[in-house]
């Protein structure tokens, strides 16, 4: 073994000990990228069941995400207006490239977006 492998095996091996670079086992990569983005939004109003196993209530604050966990609390602030609103995932989608999330039309409502249909938002959990 040359001197920079060992080198190199005696450095990892001295972080991997220390734990400096360890992840905590909680940690979703895909669910901490969801949880803070901005992109573009819809509403939707349907009377079916949603993916969490709930009937959808167009009246609630909820929406849909790809993958941030059911019961999951977002913030959804129109970048417009600057409006905001708390919801709660309960569904999956939206299913439209370029879209980040589906609210509720309740939601949708507080922020300004029903008329349009859509609108420029970022999301952050809370």
């Amino acid at each position: 073994m040359n001197k920079k492998r060992l080198w190199t095996t005696a450095l990892v091996g001295a972080v991997l000990a220390t734990g400096a670079m360890s992840v905590p086992p909680t940690i979703n990569t895909a669910e901490a990228a969801g949880a803070n983005q901005c992109g573009r939004a819809s509403w939707y109003a349907l009377r079916s069941r949603t993916a969490s196993g709930e009937m959808m209530n167009a009246s609630l604050m909820t929406a849909a995400h790809k993958s941030l966990p059911f019961g999951t609390k977002l913030k959804v602030t129109n970048k417009k207006n600057g409006r905001s609103v708390v919801v709660r995932i309960n569904d999956r989608g939206p299913f439209i490239k370029g879209r980040i999330i589906d609210l509720s039309k309740a939601a949708a409502g507080k922020i300004g977006m029903i008329r349009s249909g859509h609108a420029p938002v970022c999301i952050t959990r809370i």
